[in-house]
């Protein structure tokens, strides 16, 4: 019998692949078999199945996204197979909490999520966009190794007794000059030039590669979106970059709402009948993303409604008319917005920096699709 649709279920390890073959004729998942963890063994599995559903059959492949990121379904694609990656946060989850894991199930579950189309397809992104995303979030994590290496010479400092003034901020020259004029006994004093050695280290890296980061945004394909995105308080280079190559197409998502709920910043609900409970935000999607907008929504909180600091207005400059003035409308309604959530509705500043957060999204939306009314 010759089958025109073949759905093919993945569940995808570093070492083996679980495969299975669905169809809505039989509506059961069958053949299922686990392979080397390589793409040609994927191929050499629907050359064998071309056996019982026919040569004409057309076989989709999918997978959850996960460890192996977009190589396998690059590697399918380049042979002429078709293959998504589903996300899994958008899978029916199998009913009961007692329930059967295992691979050959869960390649059951993504092969009869293809076919009935139950499931949201994960967005793959060119290789220029990937490379310099992995690029971004390499710089991120040097960030976050800053970040601890700051925290271990503050401890350290504060576990033998010297204390910087209290009234002035750390990590400012006043404040480095303070540490490194420190006369510790034996093994102490080499302890902290090590520590302080790996912070001036990293803050190099970071001054080298944040001036790579500058360098790819004034690539061709990215300067004028990264130009545009600038036009926003709180949105510098690298934040529009990261929001540029993370999301990719702006124009795949239909309205500003469905962006902001990709981005996992929009309320849950819990409703039954004619109760509505709303719950916090979904965080149900791009978290690196949604991180980087909470952080540039909490710009909004400070200064007055309506100022235009020289900073933000020298980003600004050379964008059209319209897009300045788009800007300008959404940087003062957010502010308007901080501002009534906190002091006049009596809201969590946590809670009002991430409704702005989803706002901005939102206006970061129109700006890269035109919608400037």
């Amino acid at each position: 019998m010759n089958y025109s649709t073949v759905y093919v279920g993945m569940d995808v390890h570093k070492e083996n692949f679980s495969l299975c073959c669905y169809t809505n004729e039989k509506e059961t998942a069958e053949y299922a078999q686990k392979v080397e963890g390589h793409y040609s063994k994927v191929l050499n599995y629907l050359e064998a199945m071309r056996f019982h559903y026919g040569n004409d059959a057309l076989f989709i492949c999918g997978y959850e996204a996960g460890c192996l990121g977009y190589t396998l379904q690059r590697e399918l694609t380049a042979h002429n197979v078709k293959c998504v990656i589903l996300a899994p946060t958008t899978m029916p989850v199998p009913a009961g909490k007692k329930r059967i894991k295992t691979d050959k199930r869960d390649a059951a579950l993504i092969a009869r999520c293809l076919a009935h189309h139950d499931y949201s397809e994960v967005h793959v992104p060119t290789e220029q966009d990937e490379q310099v995303k992995e690029f971004i979030r390499m710089r991120d994590d040097h960030q976050l190794a800053l970040k601890k290496v700051k925290q271990q010479i503050l401890s350290f400092c504060l576990r033998h007794g010297y204390q910087y003034d209290g009234t002035k901020s750390h990590w400012t020259q006043a404040h480095l000059n303070w540490l490194r004029s420190l006369k510790l006994n034996g093994v102490h004093q080499e302890t902290l030039d090590e520590y302080l050695l790996t912070y001036d280290y990293l803050t190099a890296k970071l001054d080298r590669i944040e001036k790579r980061i500058g360098e790819l945004a004034d690539k061709e394909e990215y300067k004028e979106k990264v130009h545009k995105l600038s036009c926003f308080l709180g949105v510098k280079t690298i934040t529009a970059l990261s929001v540029i190559v993370e999301t990719g197409d702006f124009k795949r998502f239909a309205s500003a709402p469905q962006y902001a709920a990709f981005l996992g910043l929009v309320p849950g609900e819990d409703s039954s009948g004619g109760d509505q409970t709303r719950l916090p935000i979904t965080k149900a999607g791009n978290r690196h993303l949604r991180s980087l907008l909470v952080e540039a929504a909490q710009c909004y909180g400070r200064g007055q409604v309506g100022y235009k600091s020289k900073a933000l207005a020298a980003r600004q400059k050379g964008n059209s008319p319209a897009a300045i003035a788009y800007a300008d409308k959404a940087n003062e309604r957010l502010r308007r917005k901080y501002y009534r959530m906190t002091l006049k509705n009596g809201k969590k500043a946590n809670v009002a920096k991430t409704a702005v957060a989803r706002e901005l999204a939102c206006f970061m939306w129109g700006m890269m699709t035109e919608n400037l009314a």
